[in-house]
C-alpha cells in the first residue's frame, strides 16, 4: 500500500516510522518553512537539510512524483514541500493520513483516497475522513474512532513528569527567533532559552530540551518555539515519543480496519 502523509512533524514522522516498519511506502508533505519544534525526530528536517533520519529511517526532501518514486525505491521517505497536497493526484495513494494537528480541517476530504484517516480534533469519522485517531494525552490517546470526534483542543498541553503548560517555550516578540539552548541541553528553571530580538524566553522548569525552533525563522509572539521535558532523559531527545507510537499505532489499526472493510464489499 503507499500512503501519503500530510504534515511532517515528530507525530506524523512517528506515524511513517510505524507504517515503515509494517512494510509500507510512506510519502509526506509539509510547508516551506515547518514549525516543528521536535526538530531530531521530524522528517519535515529534511526540508532544511535535504535528508533527516529518525530512527534508522531516511527521509529526503524531493521535488515532484519522479523524485518520490526514486526515493521509495531507495528504501527513503520521500518529503515534498506541498502544503496543498498536490501530489495525492500523481501517485496511485491507497490512504491519505492527515497529521498537520491543525485542530480543524484544512481540506481533508473523505474522497480523496480509499481510506482516509485524520489525527486529533477538528474532523469527524464518516463525514471528512473514515476514521480519526485521538491525540489527546490520557485513557484513549491512539484509539482509533470509526464514529464521531476526538476530543475538542483544550488548548492545555498534556501532563508530562507532573507539568502541562510550563514545558513549552513560547516566542517572547514578533521577528527572527534566535535559540540560546540546543536540543538535548540540560537547562535550569529561569535560565534564558531563546531570544526574539531584545526579548528573552525563560524556561519555566528544570529538564532537557527537547524541542526547538531553528534559528532564523520568523515567529510571532506566543507562538510554540521549544519544549522542556522535565524527566530529564536525553535520549527521550532523539527517539519517537511515546505519544507519537500511541497515535501510530491508532493510525495503523485505521489502515487495516478500513482496507478489510472495502474488501467485505467487493
Amino acid at each position: 500500500m503507499l500512503v501519503l502523509i500530510k504534515g511532517a512533524g515528530d507525530l506524523a514522522t512517528g506515524v511513517a516510522v510505524r507504517l515503515r516498519r509494517s512494510h509500507f511506502q510512506v510519502v509526506m508533505t509539509d510547508l516551506a518553512r515547518p514549525t516543528a519544534v521536535r526538530r531530531s525526530v521530524a522528517f519535515s528536517q529534511a526540508v532544511y537539510d535535504g535528508t533527516a533520519t529518525v530512527e534508522g529511517l531516511t527521509a529526503r526532501r524531493v521535488s515532484g512524483a519522479d523524485e518520490a518514486r526514486r526515493a521509495l525505491e531507495a528504501g527513503e521517505v520521500p518529503v515534498l514541500v506541498d502544503p496543498a497536497a498536490e501530489i495525492l493526484h500523481r501517485l496511485p495513494f491507497d490512504v491519505l493520513v492527515d497529521a498537520i494537528l491543525a485542530k480543524r480541517n484544512t481540506g481533508t476530504r473523505i474522497t480523496d483516497a480509499p481510506t482516509v484517516l485524520a489525527l486529533g480534533p477538528g474532523f469527524t469519522a464518516g463525514v471528512d475522513c473514515h476514521g480519526v485517531v485521538e491525540t489527546m494525552r490520557g485513557h484513549d490517546l491512539g484509539r482509533l474512532i470509526t464514529d464521531g470526534a476526538a476530543v475538542p483542543n483544550t488548548g492545555v498541553p498534556g501532563d508530562v513528569g507532573g507539568f502541562t503548560a510550563e514545558r513549552i517555550i513560547r516566542a517572547p516578540a514578533d521577528g527572527a527567533f534566535e535559540p540560546l539552548a540546543a536540543i538535548g541541553e540540560r537547562v535550569e528553571l529561569g535560565q534564558p532559552v531563546a531570544r526574539v530580538g531584545n526579548a528573552v524566553a525563560a524556561s519555566q522548569l528544570t529538564g532537557i530540551v527537547r524541542g526547538m525552533l531553528p534559528a532564523g525563522l520568523t515567529v510571532f509572539a506566543g507562538m510554540k518555539a521549544g519544549d522542556i521535558d522535565p524527566r530529564c532523559e536525553r535520549r527521550h531527545c532523539f527517539t519517537v515519543s511515546d505519544k507519537s507510537r500511541a497515535i501510530a499505532g491508532g493510525v495503523l489499526e485505521g489502515i487495516l480496519f478500513f482496507s478489510k472493510k472495502r474488501l467485505e464489499k467487493l
